[in-house]
């Protein structure tokens, strides 16, 4: 009787009241593997049963239109139907934080970016220790307000201490005031040095900056642009940035004055990275994902359930007189992809 009265015990502070198994162990004067067994004993005897219910997804058939549209491998997290954007990021950033941890190893360099997907990553991630490995910051921070080093080198020290990596910040600005001045920056050995370890690198992480939401992203929040930039954004048409690239909807980007000023890497060099992430939540990233897909940017996806039904949806609504090749992509099964990713 003691014994199914400690089970009892332990199972529902466990289970009913989350308490930690250090705290039982304290509280029933035993130790952690006596708990431990307690609970698996519960489990075995009927006392506590575990039942899994999971709700209804639509994200393996939405994981598979996206990969025959684009040619990407891509994750769609479920998410509750009710879950607003910050919980809809969370979700997002949990399984990021898994996937990269899984596939960054010793002897592996990672590019990465910042802004508000990243930073949520960036606490999620668990400890990994690895050996002869470098995270690089892929963008520059800095801007008129502030200097950007304190929030961008926090959050690429994260990614360091995670897997015991070195790190390499990138001292720049995320804009410059003159393409020319960038230019000559470019030229300096120590930008060199950080530019030759995003060239190498094995795997970028980045997400997609949109302009507006509910959760609106770093770069348009945070005092990098001017009212000047912003309307030279609309003016030009660009719907949101990867890496502080900016893009239009049809993922164009070669001509539009601000990237001339920009520090990231533009799609095109993010291209010779073999393993590109792009993590992603909120209504407001479909029509910026779209053009980052597009620019061929991004070889692994992670995005919430519902807004890739929003950019299935949104490929679904371009009709242009007929249907596009995205749009066939979405109604049909292929082998292979309609729109390359590189």
């Amino acid at each position: 009787m003691e014994r199914e009265e400690a089970m009892l015990s332990a199972s529902s502070m466990y289970y009913l009241q989350d308490i930690k198994m250090e705290t039982i162990a304290n509280h029933l004067h035993m130790s952690r593997s006596s708990v431990s067994r307690l609970l698996r004993d519960a489990r075995e005897s009927g006392l506590v049963e575990i039942t899994l219910r999971p709700t209804p997804t639509r994200g393996p058939g939405l994981a598979k239109k996206i990969e025959a549209c684009f040619g990407i491998e891509t994750h769609v997290v479920p998410v509750a139907d009710l879950a607003d954007e910050a919980e809809r990021l969370d979700h997002v950033a949990r399984a990021t934080a898994k996937i990269v941890t899984g596939w960054f190893d010793s002897d592996m360099i990672m590019g990465v970016a910042w802004g508000t997907t990243l930073a949520a990553i960036a606490r999620h991630l668990g400890k990994k220790p690895t050996r002869g490995s470098a995270i690089v910051q892929l963008n520059g921070a800095a801007n008129v307000r502030t200097s950007g080093v304190e929030y961008a080198g926090n959050l690429i020290a994260r990614f360091g201490e995670a897997f015991d990596a070195q790190v390499h910040l990138f001292p720049v600005p995320a804009f410059f005031d003159f393409a020319e001045t960038r230019n000559a920056m470019w030229s300096e050995r120590s930008i060199v040095r950080v530019l030759e370890y995003q060239r190498r690198a094995d795997i970028a992480l980045f997400s997609i900056g949109a302009i507006a939401g509910e959760v609106p992203s770093h770069v348009y929040s945070a005092g990098y642009l001017e009212t000047s930039d912003i309307q030279t954004l609309d003016k030009e048409g660009i719907v949101g940035d990867v890496c502080t690239i900016f893009l239009r909807e049809d993922g164009t980007y070669e001509d539009l004055s601000m990237n001339a000023r920009a520090t990231g890497p533009t799609p095109e060099e993010l291209r010779s990275i073999p393993r590109r992430i792009c993590g992603v939540a909120g209504d407001n990233k479909v029509v910026p994902l779209l053009a980052a897909l597009r620019a061929g940017a991004i070889t692994d996806l992670v995005v919430d359930e519902q807004t890739a039904t929003k950019l299935v949806e949104h490929v679904m609504q371009l009709k242009d007189g007929a249907a596009s090749a995205e749009e066939i992509a979405l109604q049909t099964d292929h082998s292979e992809p309609l729109v390359s990713s590189s």
